[in-house]
């Protein structure tokens, strides 16, 4: 529904790590046998790409033991898989445009362990949502709408300049707790059939909201309370107040003792 593309929020180090999971993003993709099968691949391609998802995506029922299948590190690679290149690249603008500011807050190892551990948690979320279900979880948006929950936490007065589909396309700057609260409700499945709004079942919401509801959580009671926590105004200091004169401080003028003070 909103596609953002510049946060005039600039960080004050290098975002190594944000860097290196879009990079990391995008060679697991382009080494996988979904980035050149084509718009309609033959039977024996789309067979390979579903191998190909099911034995790195995330199986619910597998995750939650209904299922037969190694139920821990399926959960580490479905967030370096992704099911095409619309997905892929919408995931790492997201990423590439909010990323940098929530690692220069963080430090680069508290943002690389927030952002695998968010992944993790809104895949197990997702699983608990649909115990049963068998087709495979795949993508990084789980572990990129907990950086959406944080930045919007952190900086929620950022301007973020996005494009709008159903305005043509007009550049619009607003507050990023507009931009990221107004996908937060589109994500909410009630909410889209409150707004007639046809969601895909291809796409794990429960996931996006898990995300971004544990990102938002942490910032607050975590991040914010930190000695890492987001910058603030300083409060205004009240000038001191200056020494009293007295006898100790007068001149050593006999003719003008109380003329000059020195402090």
């Amino acid at each position: 529904m909103v596609i953002p593309i510049h946060d005039k929020n600039p960080a004050t180090r290098r975002s190594f790590v944000t860097y290196g999971l879009i990079i990391a993003n995008v060679v697991v993709f382009l080494s996988g046998p979904i980035a050149f099968a084509g718009i309609d691949p033959d039977a024996a391609r789309k067979a390979k790409e579903n191998a190909y998802l099911y034995h790195y995506g995330a199986i619910p029922a597998q995750l939650l033991g209904n299922g037969h299948g190694n139920p821990v590190w399926p959960v580490f690679t479905a967030m370096f898989v992704h099911a095409g290149w619309i997905h892929l690249l919408g995931n790492m603008l997201f990423l590439y445009i909010f990323g940098d500011n929530v690692e220069d807050v963080l430090g680069r190892l508290h943002y690389l362990a927030f952002y695998i551990i968010g992944g993790a948690a809104s895949t197990y979320a997702f699983a608990w949502s649909d115990p049963t279900a068998t087709g495979p979880l795949v993508g990084a948006s789980g572990a990129i709408a907990t950086v959406l929950g944080a930045y919007v936490y952190l900086f929620p007065y950022a301007k973020v300049t996005m494009l709008v589909p159903f305005l043509w396309f007009i550049p619009m700057r607003v507050p990023a707790w507009l931009v990221l609260g107004g996908w937060f409700v589109l994500q909410l499945p009630q909410f889209q059939q409150t707004l007639g709004v046809a969601g895909s079942t291809d796409v794990a919401y429960y996931a996006h909201v898990s995300g971004f509801v544990l990102g938002l959580l942490y910032a607050a009671l975590v991040i914010g309370r930190g000695p890492s926590g987001p910058a603030r105004a300083p409060a205004a200091e009240t000038p001191p107040t200056p020494p009293p004169l007295t006898p100790d401080y007068r001149s050593a003028d006999p003719e003008d003792p109380y003329g000059q003070y020195h402090r």
